[in-house]
C-alpha cells in the first residue's frame, strides 16, 4: 500500500500510522510506569500485614481471570465477577490497617482500569505484581529501611493515583480510534474506483491511491525522486491538449478555492473525468484533492446505445427517428438557402417472395447489400435511412433553386438507383436479381409537414408499383408530367439519333453591305410528330445525356461534305462554313484525329472549315485545348470565338489562343444603339481583334442601323436576320446562286 510521502500535522482525518504507533509507544511507556509507581504504595502502607500479599495475589489472579472471560466474549460475567472479588479485597485491606477511604480508593482505581479498558486493567495488575516484588526483594536485602506513612499521606496518595488514572485511561482508546480513522481513510482511498491525488498548499504530494499510478501510467519510485512540476509534466505529456490542462492546473493553483470539472483525451485515445476541490481543515484551506475517472468504456457505451437508438441494427443505417431529426433540420435549411430538396422511397419488388423461397438470411444479406448500394449513389452531404422491412429513404439536399431543375436531379438520382439496385447480387451461395419501386417528392422550406413529405413519396412509390415496378414516380403531378416528357424526349432523341432525323440549318455570313463570305451550320430536329424541335429545347438534353457526341460528330461529317461539295462549283468554291463545337466534343482525347479523319473522309478543304468555340471551354483545361486547337490550326482549319465578353474573357489565355476571329455577342449587338455600355463593349472587342491581328463578326444584326454602327467602329462582317435568317440548304443555294457570293 503507498504511503504518504509527507504527513500532514492535524488530525484525525491526515493523521498517518507511523504517528500514531509512536504516541501508541509513548502511551504505553507512560502508563506502566505510573503503574509501578502507583503499586509500590501499597506495600509501604500494609508490608507487615501477610494479608496484604494475599490480597495482591487474588487481585491479580482476579485480574486475569476477568479478562480472560472478557477475550471470550463474556464481558457482562467478567464486570460481574471481578466486582465481588474488588468487595473481597476491600474487606481485606480494611482489617489489615487501612481506612475506609484508603482500601476503595485503591479498588475503585483497579475496578475503573478494567472497566474503561480490560488490557489496560491487565497491565495495572502486572505491574502492581512486579512493583511488591521488586520491594520485597529489597527488604529482604536489607537495602531500604520499613517506611512509615501516616493514613492521611497515603490516603492523598491513592486518590492522587485514581485522578491520573481517570485522565490516563482513556487513551489507547483514542489511539485505537485515530488508528482506525487512518486506516479507514487509507482503505477508502485504495477502494475508490478513482486516481486519487491529494496535494499541500505548498505543491507537495500528501498521498495518492494504486489506481492513480495505473491511471497516469506512474512508477512509486517516481513520486519519491520527483518534484510536483515534474508530475504535471509527465501526465500532461499524455494528453491530447496538454496546455490546456496546465492552463486550468495554474487557475486552479490561482484560486484554491474553486471547485473544477471537465474531461480530457490522451493520445492513447482514452477520454477521462477529471474533478478537482478544495480540501479544508476547520473553514482553511490546506490542500487540493484531485480524482480521474476513465470513461472510455463508458462514453463507447454511450455512442453505442446511441447508434442503437438512430440506426437501423441490420444495415446501420440511419432509422426513421434519425432521418426525421435531419428532415428537421433540412426543412429550415431550405427555407433560408432557397435550394430545393427530394425525398426518395424506395421499397424492393418481390422481396416477401425472395424472403419465403430463400429463407431470412438471405433476405437479410439482400437489404445489407441494398443499404451498401444506396449509399455509393448519393452524397456524403445526403441520407439513405432505412424505414423498416424492405423501405429505404434516401433525402437529397442542396438541389437546384428551380423546381424544374431540382426535379431532374432528383430524378437522375432516381434512375441512378434503379440502375444500381437491378445489378445482380451474390447472396453467399447464389445469385439474385431485384428490382426496386421508386417515389419522389420535393421539398421546399416548410411549405410541407414531415410526416405528409413521407406521405406523399409514399403514395409515389405505389404509383412506381402500379406502373409496373422497376419505376420512379414523381408526387406532384405537374412535376411528373414535366419529367415524363423530358423522359419523352430523351428517347426520342436517341432514336432521332439512330434514325438520323436531324437537319443542317444555314445562317449567311456576310461582309460590307451584303457579300456572302459563307455561312454558320445551324442543327435542326425533324421530329416525326412534333416538327420542328427548337436546339434550346434537345442540344441541353443532348450535353446531358452524352449525345451530344454522336450529334456533333454527324453535324462535322455533314459540313464537311457540303464544303467538299461547294469546293467543286466556282460559285460557292470560296465560301467558309463555320461548325459549332461543344465542350464535350473538344475534352475527348482523340477530338483532333476525329476532326482530321472527317476532313480526309470527306475531302474538304480544311481552310474553309471554321470551328466556332465559346468562352466556356477556356474554364477548365486550358492547356489541353491549346493543344488541340495548335494540332489543327497546323492543317488548316480556322477558329472563332463564339459569344465573346459573356464568359471567361481571360486576356491572358487569349493571346495564346490560335484564333481567326472574334464574335460580337448578339446580347451586345441588340441594344448597342441605345446602350452605351454596349456599344463599347462591341467597340472594346473590335480594337482588341485588330490590336491581336484577328478578324470580328457581329451575329444578331437585325437592322441596317445597327450594321452602319458597327460599320463605323470598324466591323465590317455581319450575320443576322438582316443578311438572312437560319434556312435549309436548297434556300441557302437558292440565294447563292443569285450572286449573292464574293470571292
Amino acid at each position: 500500500m503507498p504511503r504518504s510521502l509527507d504527513p500532514m500535522p492535524y488530525l484525525p482525518m491526515n493523521m498517518q500510522s507511523a504517528s500514531i504507533r509512536l504516541l501508541h509507544r509513548f502511551y504505553s511507556i507512560f502508563f506502566f510506569v505510573g503503574s509501578v509507581l502507583l503499586a509500590i504504595g501499597v506495600p509501604f502502607v500494609f508490608y507487615r500485614k501477610a494479608a496484604s500479599a494475599i490480597a495482591l495475589l487474588v487481585l491479580i489472579l482476579a485480574v486475569l481471570i476477568a479478562w480472560r472471560m472478557n477475550r471470550r466474549g463474556q464481558p457482562q460475567k467478567s464486570l460481574i465477577f471481578f466486582a465481588v472479588v474488588m468487595w473481597l479485597i476491600m474487606v481485606v485491606l480494611i482489617y489489615a490497617g487501612l481506612t475506609p477511604t484508603t482500601a476503595g480508593a485503591v479498588v475503585m482505581a483497579m475496578m475503573l482500569a478494567i472497566v474503561v479498558h480490560v488490557r489496560a486493567g491487565a497491565i495495572f495488575g502486572i505491574s502492581y505484581l512486579l512493583a511488591w516484588l521488586l520491594y520485597l526483594a529489597l527488604r529482604t536485602a536489607n537495602l531500604i529501611p520499613a517506611p512509615y506513612f501516616p493514613a492521611a499521606v497515603m490516603s492523598a496518595w491513592f486518590v492522587g493515583a485514581v485522578a491520573i488514572g481517570l485522565v490516563l485511561l482513556p487513551i489507547p482508546e483514542l489511539i485505537l480510534h485515530l488508528r482506525k480513522a487512518a486506516s479507514l481513510q487509507r482503505a477508502v482511498i485504495e477502494a475508490a474506483t478513482d486516481g486519487v491525488l491529494v496535494v499541500s498548499n505548498d505543491g507537495k504530494v500528501v498521498t495518492y491511491n494504486q489506481r492513480f499510478l495505473d491511471f497516469w501510467h506512474i512508477a512509486p519510485q517516481y513520486l519519491n525522486t520527483h518534484s510536483y512540476s515534474d508530475l504535471l509534466d509527465l501526465v500532461s505529456q499524455q494528453l491530447v491538449d496538454p496546455a490546456s490542462f496546465l492552463q486550468k492546473v495554474q487557475e486552479l493553483n490561482a484560486h484554491p478555492d474553486l471547485s473544477s470539472f471537465d474531461t480530457l483525451r490522451f493520445k492513447d485515445g482514452r477520454l477521462a473525468e477529471r474533478h478537482s476541490q478544495p480540501q479544508r481543515l476547520d473553514g482553511q484551506i490546506v490542500g487540493r484533492v484531485w480524482s480521474f475517472r476513465d470513461v472510455t468504456e463508458r462514453e463507447q457505451a454511450h455512442a453505442e446505445i446511441h447508434r442503437l437508438a438512430f440506426h437501423d441494427a441490420l444495415t446501420m443505417l440511419p432509422n426513421r427517428r434519425l432521418l426525421t431529426d435531419r428532415l428537421q433540420q433540412a426543412l429550415p435549411y431550405s427555407a433560408r438557402s432557397g435550394h430545393r430538396g427530394a425525398v426518395l422511397l424506395i421499397d424492393l419488388d418481390n422481396f416477401k417472395t425472395l424472403n419465403d423461397t430463400l429463407g431470412h438470411d438471405k433476405g437479410d444479406l439482400l437489404l445489407q447489400q441494398v443499404a451498401q448500394r444506396l449509399v455509393g449513389c448519393v452524397r456524403e452531404s445526403d441520407t439513405v435511412a432505412r424505414l423498416g422491412g424492405d423501405e429505404f429513404v434516401v433525402m437529397l439536399e442542396g438541389l437546384s433553386l428551380h423546381a424544374g431543375e431540382a426535379a431532374t436531379q432528383a430524378e437522375t438520382v432516381g434512375k441512378k438507383i434503379l440502375a444500381t439496385l437491378s445489378q445482380p447480387y451474390l447472396l453467399a451461395d447464389c445469385q439474385n436479381r431485384s428490382t426496386p419501386s421508386i417515389g419522389i417528392t420535393l421539398f421546399f422550406g416548410h411549405q410541407t409537414s414531415i410526416d405528409e413529405l413521407l406521405k406523399q413519396a409514399d403514395l409515389a412509390m405505389y404509383q412506381s408499383k402500379t406502373a409496373g415496378r422497376n419505376t420512379l414516380c414523381f408526387f406532384d403531378p405537374a412535376m411528373q408530367s414535366m419529367v415524363a416528357d423530358r423522359a419523352a424526349l430523351e428517347l426520342d432523341l436517341r432514336e432521332a439519333v439512330r434514325h438520323q432525323q436531324f437537319i443542317l440549318y444555314y445562317q449567311p455570313q456576310v461582309i460590307g453591305d451584303g457579300r456572302l463570305t459563307g455561312a454558320e451550320a445551324l442543327l435542326r430536329w425533324q421530329h416525326p410528330q412534333r416538327g420542328l424541335v427548337s436546339p434550346a429545347e434537345f442540344i441541353p438534353l443532348a450535353e446531358e445525356t452524352g449525345l451530344i457526341l454522336p450529334l456533333g460528330l454527324w453535324v462535322l461529317e455533314t459540313a464537311c461534305s457540303q464544303l467538299a461539295t461547294w469546293a467543286k462549283q466556282p460559285a460557292t468554291a470560296q465560301l467558309f462554313l463555320a461548325v459549332n463545337v461543344s465542350a464535350n466534343q473538344l475534352h475527348q482525347a482523340d477530338f483532333v484525329d476525329q476532326v482530321l479523319a472527317v476532313l480526309s473522309k470527306t475531302g474538304a478543304n480544311p481552310k474553309r472549315l471554321k470551328l466556332e468555340l465559346t468562352e466556356s471551354l477556356l474554364v477548365s483545361d486550358v492547356e489541353s485545348t491549346i493543344a488541340k486547337m495548335s494540332a489543327l490550326k497546323a492543317h488548316g482549319v480556322g477558329f472563332s470565338l463564339d459569344d465573346f465578353g459573356t464568359g471567361y474573357s481571360s486576356l491572358s489565355y487569349l493571346k495564346r489562343l490560335p484564333l481567326d476571329q472574334l464574335k460580337i455577342d448578339q446580347g451586345f449587338v441588340k441594344h448597342i444603339l441605345i446602350d452605351p455600355n454596349d456599344a463599347a463593349i462591341a467597340k472594346m472587342v473590335i480594337a482588341l481583334a485588330d490590336s491581336l491581328g484577328l478578324t470580328v463578326i457581329a451575329e444578331g444584326v437585325e437592322i441596317e442601323a445597327q450594321r452602319d454602327f458597327l460599320a463605323r467602329l470598324g466591323c465590317h462582317a455581319y450575320q443576322g436576320y438582316l443578311f438572312g435568317r437560319p434556312v435549309p440548304l436548297e434556300e441557302f443555294m437558292s440565294r447563292a446562286d443569285m450572286g449573292l457570293v464574293t470571292a
